[in-house]
């Protein structure tokens, strides 16, 4: 736990283990804590509360705290953080130098670094010289250049465009598998967390929702919480048919979507319910209930709909072609998933 002063903590009863040479993602919204949780495990903040260790060792808790310098970890922010005045190969080997290495250890190991980011040909620009993709290269190498068993990172890509955050995102996977770090990543971008982590963590007001590996977590969220943040997925309020699991197939999902689909009618009979529909699993069909088409946009491989069922909820999908707006189209939805 770690509090601030206020009257609410800003970290709050997270319970997390890491995996050794896992790559974990912190995911939630700003505010969520997620870069306090990051920052108490870097020791740059002292939990309020409660306790973290590493390999049997107690890192921090509320009586003491080990100083960063002495945890073996390294930290990579989104603002890179490099000397403009040092050329790219003395950046990188800087945390050699504070650490005592010198000569023939120094030079070689600058240069495994370097290797590692692919920027050995780089090794004598500044700062200044480089693209922006470049530099968080430059500040990744300086991190892993000291053999950390656990590299932190605070969402490195924020400030790249959307062509550099998807290269970077192959560098970052390369990298995790040729260094063998323990990699905790921290992000607001679902996108980003669910293309990189072995496993995803999502956090909420401060508290752990959900860790799970990005596949489970996409196709089996827990809560509203968790299912609204992961994938651009549809939360209806149904009156659920008896027997309905927390997977919920069509047959018993027609029954929910008849007349009046927002848990109205018979709702004192059966048990209203949160349930996720994933876009991709909406698909026009003859045996499928009328949904009338509000709007269709083409995203340039496909068409995004966002559909109205008759009791006023509504539902995203997706068409291989264009369909008018306002016409009345049979869909069929192949499962939902009770939150």
């Amino acid at each position: 736990m770690k509090t601030f002063g206020g009257e609410r903590p800003a970290v709050s009863d997270v319970s997390l283990a890491v995996r050794r040479q896992g790559f974990l993602a912190l995911l939630g919204p700003s505010g969520c804590g997620k870069t306090t949780l990051l920052r108490m495990i870097a020791g740059f903040e002292q939990p309020t509360g409660g306790s973290i260790d590493f390999g049997g060792r107690r890192l921090s808790d509320a009586a003491r705290s080990l100083p960063p310098e002495r945890r073996n970890m390294a930290m990579v922010f989104q603002s890179y953080a490099l000397w403009p005045h040092m050329t790219v190969a003395e950046n990188v080997g800087y945390p050699l130098k504070v650490r005592g290495v010198s000569g023939e250890a120094y030079r070689r190991r600058v240069v495994e670094a370097l290797a590692l980011v692919k920027l050995e040909d780089f090794a004598e620009r500044r700062p200044a010289a480089l693209s922006g993709g470049q530099r968080q290269r430059v500040a990744l190498a300086r991190c892993l250049v000291t053999e950390p068993d656990v590299v932190l990172l605070d969402e490195p890509l924020a400030n790249l465009d959307q062509h550099l955050r998807k290269a970077m995102e192959e560098t970052f996977r390369a990298l995790h598998e040729r260094s063998g770090a323990t990699m905790i990543y921290v992000t607001h971008d679902q996108a980003e967390a669910m293309a990189l982590a072995t496993d995803v963590a999502v956090m909420s007001e401060g508290r752990l929702l959900q860790v799970a590996p990005p596949a489970e977590i996409y196709a089996r969220p827990e809560g509203r919480v968790v299912g609204g943040l992961i994938g651009r997925g549809n939360i209806l309020r149904l009156s659920l048919p008896e027997g309905a699991g927390r997977q919920i197939d069509w047959p018993r999902l027609r029954l929910a979507l008849g007349p009046g689909d927002s848990g109205s009618g018979d709702s004192g009979r059966r048990p209203v319910a949160d349930v996720l529909i994933r876009p991709e699993h909406v698909h026009r069909g003859t045996d499928g209930i009328p949904m009338r088409v509000v709007s269709c946009v083409f995203e340039g491989e496909r068409f995004a709909l966002d559909l109205a069922l008759s009791g006023g909820q509504r539902l995203k999908a997706y068409s291989s072609v264009a369909i008018d707006g306002g016409a009345l189209v049979p869909f069929v939805i192949g499962h939902g998933w009770r939150l």
